[in-house]
């Protein structure tokens, strides 16, 4: 039987959790769409094949990441803490402002006047590399090596939690917040897509503008956290000494990195501090989560999975 394939505690646990996530999802977040699609690819990839199964059961932390992602809609950031508006725009242009048409101007606001259609394209194309490049490696890491898998996958989840507490800690506006608000505080506003219209404009499609119109918090621009996942990505690509995925990983970098100040969504010190945080990450993982009882599970979880 079909069934015979699935261990009966597994099942039932997964049925459990799916189950669970949707009445949270119902009862606190607000149900949506796009719920139903997480639960029913979970649950489909689960039933489909032995194979598929170790899948969902081995990306367990990404999953964990989009459930706490998506959560905090419940409470955003600017309930906890005033939102900096002024602060991050000033610092920005002390340290990285330059002098254009007679005034002192942030990269940001040269930016805004200064685009060329190769350069709106380019940065849509790497800003949309955060999510599939991750996901992708971890997939060719499923195949390959999963104990790495686990790793990448664990550390992932690290970072975006370090992210997440200097999210609520120090609520910040984007740069394209000033630009269309100056420094008045407007909260009931969802998220912009900026510079990035553009490219939804040269290429006649809606996705940036439907990406961010559901943005679960609007004031997090720092850290940047897309500036932090290339990073963590580079360095288990080195770590693995994938000479020539590490390459690409460190172009996909530098892409994000530029696209992120280029389209107006991030400051150069909303990318740098995003890079701290994957270092932290990395530091906290290796001298840490490593060397303490994760570690054993992390193993036992590997063997689990192949």
């Amino acid at each position: 039987m079909a069934f015979e394939r699935f261990p009966k505690k597994e099942t039932t646990v997964v049925l459990g959790m799916a189950l669970a996530y949707l009445l949270w999802s119902a009862l606190v977040v607000g149900l949506r769409t796009d719920h139903f699609v997480f639960a029913g690819l979970c649950l489909g990839l689960f039933f489909a094949s032995g194979t598929t199964r170790k899948v969902v059961m081995a990306l367990i932390f990404f999953a964990l990441y989009w459930v706490i992602y998506d959560s905090m809609r419940i409470c955003p950031n600017y309930e906890f803490n005033p939102v900096h508006v002024r602060e991050p725009y000033e610092l920005e242009k002390s340290l990285f402002g330059f002098q254009h048409n007679g005034e002192v101007v942030t990269p940001n606001e040269f930016f805004e006047t200064n685009t060329h259609p190769v350069a709106d394209v380019l940065s849509g194309l790497f800003y949309l590399c955060w999510v599939p490049v991750p996901m992708g490696f971890a997939l060719w890491l499923f195949f390959r090596d999963k104990r790495t898998l686990l790793d990448f996958s664990l550390a992932f989840l690290l970072v975006n939690l370090f992210g997440f507490v200097l999210y609520y800690a120090y609520p910040a506006a984007a740069p394209w917040y000033v630009e269309m608000h100056g420094f008045q505080e407007n909260f009931d506003i969802p998220g912009n897509e900026a510079g990035l219209a553009n490219f939804d404009r040269i290429l006649g499609v809606n996705l940036f503008h439907s990406m961010y119109a559901k943005n679960a918090n609007v004031f997090a621009a720092i850290p940047s956290l897309h500036s932090a996942y290339p990073l963590i990505t580079l360095y288990f690509g080195v770590k693995m000494r994938l000479r020539l995925a590490s390459w690409v990983f460190l172009v996909i970098l530098a892409g994000i990195w530029w696209a992120a100040v280029y389209s107006r969504h991030h400051y150069i010190i909303d990318v740098l501090l995003g890079a701290a945080c994957a270092v932290a990450t990395i530091l906290v993982f290796e001298k840490i989560i490593l060397r303490s009882k994760v570690d054993a599970w992390l193993k036992k979880y590997a063997e689990v999975i192949k």
